[in-house]
């Protein structure tokens, strides 16, 4: 299994193998984040939009963050682009509790599941960008508390800190959301 920064060499050069490599490599990444932040129905579209995004922009990529951050950053954006996007005919904007709302209710059987998961997305969604982004990595990514430490160039410590006053934040929030 070539390095991330081999792999980003031969994506550069063409090499459509590499590619293959990049999607099983971050597909789970990816589709764990949105699968948590837009509604299932659009999860699959939002998904290759991502990986499209990432194809088109890698001539772009300098090696100055991780690959994986920069992925993380993409999906954020296109994320955020499909929120942004989303239409309401009354106001021009269809809020994420509308399509929630929606998803839930073609969803019946997984009514309650599907409730405290929107209202923990509507909770974390208030929160700073970096109580997010830890968040999404220890629960959503699965990562563990060092590895979150080397990516965001911080000390564990500082890391456990960040992620219990994140986690502080968000009860928070969820309190004022009851």
């Amino acid at each position: 299994m070539p390095s991330d920064d081999e792999l980003v060499q031969a994506l550069k050069l063409g090499e459509q193998e590499a590619f293959s490599i990049l999607y099983e490599r971050f597909l789970p990444l990816v589709y764990a984040r949105v699968r948590f932040k837009v509604p299932t129905s659009d999860v699959e579209d939002v998904t290759q939009e991502i990986f499209i995004a990432i194809l088109k922009s890698l001539h772009n990529f300098k090696g100055n963050a991780k690959l994986s951050t920069w992925i993380r950053t993409i999906t954020n954006n296109k994320i955020a682009d499909y929120h942004r996007s989303k239409t309401n005919v009354e106001n021009g904007h269809e809020d994420f509790e509308k399509v929630a709302q929606r998803n839930l209710s073609s969803h019946r059987e997984s009514a309650k599941k599907q409730e405290e998961l929107t209202s923990i997305q509507q909770a974390l969604g208030k929160l700073p960008q970096n109580y997010q982004d830890i968040l999404m990595m220890r629960f959503v990514e699965d990562m563990p508390f060092h590895e979150i430490a080397q990516q965001n160039g911080q000390s564990l410590e500082a890391t456990k800190s960040l992620f219990r006053r994140s986690i502080d934040a968000l009860s928070k929030k969820m309190e004022e959301g009851r």
